[in-house]
Order: C-alpha cells, then structure tokens, then sequence
C-alpha cells in the first residue's frame, strides 16, 4: 500500500462527500452542511438560537478535521486491502461505505448527545444523507486509489 496514494485518494473521496452533502443541502433545503455543522461543533460556537456558526474558525477547523477523518478512514481502507480484505473494487466500496456510514452515524449521534449546545438541526435527516454520503466517499476513495496506482 502506498500511503500517499491512498491519502490522496482519501483527499478526492472527502471531497466528494461533501460536494455530495453541499448538493443534498441545496436540493432539499436541510442544513445537511457537514464541514459547518463539525466546526460549529468542534469550536463551540452555536449561536444562541441553534443556527451554524459563518466564523472562518469554524469553517478553517471544520475543513481541517474532516478531511483528516476522510484520510484515516482511507488509509484503514487501505490496511484492510493489505490484509487481503476487500479490494479497491466497487463491490468493497459498497461494504465500505456501509461500514464507514455506520461508524459515522454512531460518532455523530454520540456527539450530538454529548455537546453540550449543538446546532438545532433535524438530526435525522442528517444522519441518513451522512450515510449515504459515505457510500459516495468510498467509492471515491476507490476510483482515485486505482487512478493513482
């Protein structure tokens, strides 16, 4: 496994995910924003009323963070690969993205149960398009990956 490759790979998945997430925002009118929605929250800095915060610290912290998760769940795709589970083929970029979707759902519901003033979004939906927005990361992880390599 190279570990540039699949960090750039990482990089390309992240960003389609939240072109994804940006795109479910503007089609169904939710705040599904999740590099605003993270650094709101990792800042701290939700506004007395529940709404996301338009700082540039929250944003510059929100892009920093997710797209290092977007590179570790990469290059744990990656040591999987290397330990003869899975392929960056489409069938595992399915099962990946269902296993990385679940994980991302099970930290942000935990997250949004322990911040202590979280933004008043519909976590619900939220949490689906999250879902299905890993599906589109792993199979974007697994087309740079293969491009790359």
């Amino acid at each position: 496994m190279n570990i540039l490759d699949i960090s750039l790979a990482g990089v390309v998945g992240t960003a389609l995910m939240t072109a994804f997430m940006y795109a479910m925002t503007f089609l169904t009118e939710r705040v599904l924003k999740v590099v605003k929605i993270l650094g709101t929250m990792l800042t701290f800095q939700t506004s007395p009323d529940g709404k996301l915060s338009d700082r540039p610290r929250a944003i510059s912290v929100g892009i920093i963070a997710h797209y290092f998760i977007g590179i570790l769940f990469a290059l744990c795709y990656g040591l999987l690969w290397s330990w003869g589970i899975g392929s960056p083929d489409l069938q595992s970029g399915i099962w990946l993205g269902i296993g990385s979707g679940l994980v991302a759902i099970a930290f942000w519901y935990g997250f949004f149960a322990i911040h202590p003033n979280p933004p008043a979004i519909p976590l619900k939906h939220y949490l689906v398009t999250l879902f299905l927005g890993h599906i589109v990361f792993a199979f974007g992880v697994i087309i740079a990956y293969n491009y790359l390599k």
